[in-house]
């Protein structure tokens, strides 16, 4: 039973190491070419306690924040805070066709219930005037919900992984340490 998560580990380790492009694959990329040298700087692709979970926070914000090019962006975003830029692209599939609709509908509860939306709104409520097919005035309701509930959920997102990544990296390194002293 202990060996399943291990399994599973190996397979994602495997699986992200087809995946994620290499350092030589964007060399040859002759889009990247005019800022390779910017790209492709070492310390941007090394695996440091400081670059991963800088990585992991931007690749929250893009994957949550922007709708298309998020592994671009994330990319982009990874150079001027000197952030992995394998981890900050990986971080971005947390937002799949699978993850984004629940995500949506927690950032529309959460936005209005932050504005209050369906309680003291004149006219009729949210809920009213969407079931009437008046979609123009929802989505001006919906619209600034949705937004702010993003927000705070990229912010709590980002935050929250980067204490994650910090955590689990500071733990990886004692186990090692504690697997050295102990031989």
């Amino acid at each position: 039973m202990s060996s399943t998560p291990v399994g599973l580990f190996a397979r994602l380790a495997a699986w992200s190491r087809r995946n994620l492009p290499t350092r030589e694959s964007m060399e040859r990329n002759r889009l990247l070419r005019p800022v390779a040298h910017r790209v492709l700087a070492p310390e941007l692709w090394r695996f440091t306690r400081r670059s991963v979970p800088r990585g992991v926070a931007l690749g929250m914000v893009a994957g949550i924040l922007i709708p298309v090019a998020q592994t671009p962006v994330a990319a982009i975003f990874a150079l001027p805070f000197r952030a992995n830029v394998p981890t900050a692209a990986l971080t971005t599939f947390i937002t799949n066709p699978l993850t984004t609709p629940p995500l949506w509908i927690a950032a529309y509860w959460i936005g209005s219930s932050l504005l209050r939306l369906d309680e003291h709104v004149p006219g009729q409520p949210v809920a009213e005037a969407a079931a009437q097919t008046e979609w123009i005035p929802w989505l001006m309701q919906a619209g600034p919900a949705t937004a702010l509930g993003l927000l705070i959920i990229t912010i709590v997102g980002s935050v929250g992984g980067y204490a994650l990544s910090a955590l689990g990296w500071r733990l990886w390194i004692a186990r090692k340490w504690r697997h050295r002293h102990d031989r």
